[in-house]
C-alpha cells in the first residue's frame, strides 16, 4: 500500500466505505461505475467506463486488497472502494518463461488448478485464487498437457465460498 494512502487513513479514520463504483472484469480490466450505470443494472451486465489512465490503474493495483469477509477493495486514500468482481479477485497472466503474474503484476506460485463446467481454467496460488486470462489459455493448455498442472473439476458457482471471496460486496449491503 502506498505511504500516502496510509497517511490519509490515519488522518481520516472514519470515512465511509464506497460500494458499487468499481468493477473488475474477467480480463483484468477496471471499470468506473457512476450512479447512472449502477441504476441501469448489476456488474458485469452494466460495466460502466473502462479505466484507461495508466497512473490511476497503477495506483489501484498497488492498493488492491481484501478484508476478512472476502470483499476485495481498492484503498483510495482514507476511503475503501469495494470492487464488483465478474469472476474472481485475481486474473492470471502467463509469462513467456512459464511463470504466473496477476493482473496487477504481482508474481504468484501455482498450488493448484481447476476447471469449471464451461472449460474456464482457474489457478490457486500463494497469493490467492483467480481465473486464467483468455489470451493465455493456449499456453495454459501446454502446461496441462505437460503435466505441470492437473485441473480438478469444479462448478463455478461453488468457487466464491470455497475460496473465500465475494463477487458483489454491494449486494451484501442491500
Amino acid at each position: 500500500m502506498d505511504d500516502i494512502v496510509r497517511q490519509a487513513m490515519a488522518k481520516w479514520p472514519n470515512v465511509p466505505h464506497c460500494y458499487g463504483w468499481l468493477g473488475l472484469d474477467e480480463r483484468g480490466n477496471w471499470y468506473l461505475r457512476d450512479d447512472a450505470t449502477q441504476a441501469a443494472g448489476a456488474f458485469p451486465q452494466c460495466k460502466g467506463s473502462l479505466l484507461r489512465h495508466d497512473k490511476l490503474v497503477d495506483f489501484i493495483h498497488r492498493n488492491y486488497d481484501h478484508d476478512a469477509a472476502g470483499r476485495w477493495y481498492f484503498q483510495n486514500g482514507p476511503q475503501r472502494v469495494y470492487v464488483e468482481l465478474q469472476a474472481t479477485p485475481w486474473i492470471w497472466r502467463l509469462q513467456a518463461d512459464g511463470s504466473v503474474a496477476s493482473h496487477t503484476g504481482r508474481p504468484a506460485q501455482v498450488r493448484g488448478c481447476l476447471m469449471d463446467e464451461s472449460g474456464r481454467l482457474y489457478l490457486d496460488t500463494d497469493i490467492g485464487f483467480g481465473l486464467v486470462h483468455t489470451q493465455d489459455i493456449a499456453q495454459a493448455s501446454e502446461a496441462v498437457e505437460q503435466g505441470q498442472w492437473q485441473p480438478q473439476d469444479v462448478r463455478a458457482s461453488e468457487l466464491p465460498a470455497r475460496f473465500g471471496y465475494q463477487l458483489s460486496p454491494s449486494s451484501s449491503q442491500a
